[in-house]
């Protein structure tokens, strides 16, 4: 028999004062049998640091990520259906990275193992032709620790400010600084 996923319940209080995006937003995530808590928790980060001021060019979505080799963990798609941003977490190989290049306006990539380095050094000359592509690192300790705050319902304060991601709980708080491995161009 096969598993089921798992579904979270998320309350979101963003406040990003780099971008001016402020919001509350409730999500219902399904976390994948295969899929980690630390993973998880690096969706809702990227959904908070990817969240459109407006929807007018479509609103940022979780996709079916893990059970879809297709799609990407988010994305935000313009009203006729085509790709604005492209949001893949961990660490893709090249040839998909060029395949959501070709198909979207924007791709960000968020990664968080400790081997990241390892994986980049071995795809950077790779993707050159990539300047839509920003890739970042969430370092391995403060994934980690923004997993601890998992929860099946929960409810979480994100401020963004000078590139520092709070992020807290009414009984802990975690800062992640992400570090921008590529930046794109374009």
């Amino acid at each position: 028999m096969a598993l089921k996923a798992t579904i979270y319940k998320a309350q979101l209080q963003i406040a990003d004062m780099d971008r001016h995006v402020y919001g509350d937003h409730n999500l219902t995530l399904a976390c994948h049998p295969s899929e980690t808590e630390e993973r998880l928790m690096i969706r809702v980060l990227a959904f908070a640091l990817n969240l459109p001021a407006d929807e007018l060019r479509g609103r940022l979505e979780f996709t079916k990520g893990l059970s879809d080799v297709d799609e990407p963990d988010l994305w935000q798609l313009d009203l006729t259906g085509d790709v604005v941003h492209w949001i893949d977490l961990g660490q893709p190989d090249d040839r998909r990275l060029m395949k959501a290049h070709g198909r979207s306006e924007r791709v960000s990539v968020y990664a968080f193992a400790s081997s990241t380095e390892v994986w980049w050094r071995n795809l950077e000359g790779k993707l050159t032709r990539a300047p839509k592509l920003a890739v970042w690192q969430i370092p391995a300790e403060q994934s980690q620790a923004l997993a601890k705050l998992a929860a099946r319902s929960m409810q979480l304060q994100i401020s963004i400010q000078d590139g520092s991601v709070y992020v807290s709980t009414a009984d802990a708080s975690v800062e992640i600084h992400p570090v921008a491995v590529k930046t794109a161009t374009a």
